[in-house]
């Protein structure tokens, strides 16, 4: 099966042998997870970065049934970032095979439990103004799966999701000293 691959630039000129390079390195990760269907990949150059060494980013999501991986690269030459993108992808793919044949005590595979998850954005304007707007999909899952998404796709601040024990939307987050908090909404 092939993956399907597209490919969108920002204050990048994309070239045939940047989008051969593209199409390639990334028509490849279903060999490590065939239930990926689609990849998205998103270049850019990035005047406002601090640092001229982060300026040129890559950011790869790839997506299957019940199954969304996600990792951005930063460095100062496009195809470094590309190289090191699709190898954390890589490494996320077989992670994830890893615990989706771990049985779950109910019969259940990770694959099976998974939702789809939302993408995780970044935000580099000042704070004050809304600079993206994004639709989440909320798949009822328990506290623990939402643990296992959360670190399965790289997310360290916090993870949005419907928890099944309360029926309610529920923020899941990492303290400062490591551990982890839940915010369990209450209305006022």
């Amino acid at each position: 099966m092939t993956v399907r691959v597209a490919i969108k630039v920002r204050n990048l000129e994309l070239n045939d042998r940047l989008k051969e390079y593209v199409t390639k390195k990334a028509g490849r990760l279903d060999r490590y997870l065939d239930a990926i269907d689609s990849v998205q990949v998103e270049l850019a150059y990035l005047e406002s970065a601090r640092s001229a060494a982060d300026r040129q980013v890559a950011q790869v999501t790839a997506r299957g049934k019940g199954l969304l991986l996600r990792a951005e690269e930063r460095s100062d030459d496009i195809f470094a970032s590309i190289d090191a993108v699709v190898d954390k992808v890589e490494r996320q793919a077989a992670r994830y095979k890893g615990k989706r044949w771990r049985n779950r005590g109910d019969g259940r595979s990770t694959a099976q439990a998974a939702p789809d998850l939302p993408e995780e954005g970044s935000q580099e304007a000042d704070t004050r103004e809304i600079v993206r707007r994004k639709r989440i999909p909320l798949n009822p899952m328990d506290e623990s799966e939402a643990l296992e998404q959360m670190s399965l796709l790289g997310h360290e601040d916090f993870f949005l999701f419907l928890n099944t024990a309360t029926n309610q939307v529920n923020v899941l987050y990492r303290r400062r000293d490591g551990g982890y908090g839940l915010i369990e909404p209450e209305m006022g």
